[in-house]
C-alpha cells in the first residue's frame, strides 16, 4: 500500500483577528493546536535561515522556514495573570513571615503584606504587560512582511480541503497545501 506524503495547508492572512477566527475555525473542526504551526520571530527566522527574508510570501513553502506553535490567547491571559499573581502572593507572604517571625503584631503583618502584596503586583503588571508588548511587536513584524502565515498539518484529503476552506473563508490570501519535506 502507498504511502502518502506529509502535506500541510498554507495561508497568509492581513489581520490578526481573520487569522484568530481561522484559527478557533480549525479548532472547532477537530484540528489540533498541535498540527498548527505560526512564523517564528523575525530574528529566529533569519538565524534558521542564514539571511534576512523580505517577504512572507518567501518563506510559504520554504522547508528551512523557523516556525512557532500556537498560544491561544487564553494562554497568553494564563499566562500574564501568573506574572501579576506570583510576585504579589510570594511578595506578601514573606513579608508577612518576616513581621511574624520577628514577633509584629497581626495589625502590622496585614499592613506589610498589603504593601508588599501591592508591590509584588506591580512588577508582575510590569512583566505582564512586556510580555503583551512582545507579542505585538511580533505581529507587526510579520504584517511589515506581507502577513502573518499560518502553517496546518493536514494527515489526509479530507483535512486539507477542510482546511483550505475555512482559511479561505477567513479573508487568507494564498492559500495551498504543499508536501512537507522530507526528515533529515
Amino acid at each position: 500500500m502507498p504511502t502518502r506524503t506529509a502535506r500541510e495547508a498554507v495561508a497568509v492572512f492581513d489581520k490578526p483577528a481573520d487569522l484568530q477566527a481561522a484559527i478557533d475555525e480549525l479548532l472547532s473542526a477537530g484540528f489540533d493546536r498541535a498540527q498548527l504551526s505560526l512564523l517564528a520571530d523575525e530574528k529566529t527566522v533569519d538565524d534558521k535561515l542564514g539571511h534576512i527574508y523580505k517577504r512572507t510570501e518567501e518563506l510559504e513553502d520554504e522547508p528551512k522556514a523557523a516556525t512557532a506553535a500556537y498560544i491561544s490567547t487564553e494562554s497568553r491571559g494564563d499566562a500574564e495573570g501568573a506574572l501579576i499573581g506570583t510576585p504579589l502572593y510570594v511578595a506578601a507572604g514573606v513579608a508577612v513571615g518576616a513581621v511574624i517571625a520577628s514577633g509584629g503584631t497581626l495589625g502590622a503583618a496585614i499592613l506589610t503584606a498589603i504593601a508588599a502584596g501591592a508591590a509584588g503586583g506591580t512588577v508582575g503588571a510590569v512583566l505582564a504587560e512586556m510580555l503583551e508588548d512582545r507579542h505585538a511587536h511580533y505581529l507587526q513584524e510579520q504584517l511589515a512582511h506581507g502577513g502573518l502565515l499560518l502553517w496546518v498539518n493536514t494527515p489526509d484529503a479530507a483535512h486539507e480541503d477542510k482546511a483550505k476552506a475555512i482559511l479561505a473563508k477567513h479573508s487568507a490570501h494564498d492559500v495551498h497545501v504543499h508536501d512537507l519535506a522530507a526528515p533529515g
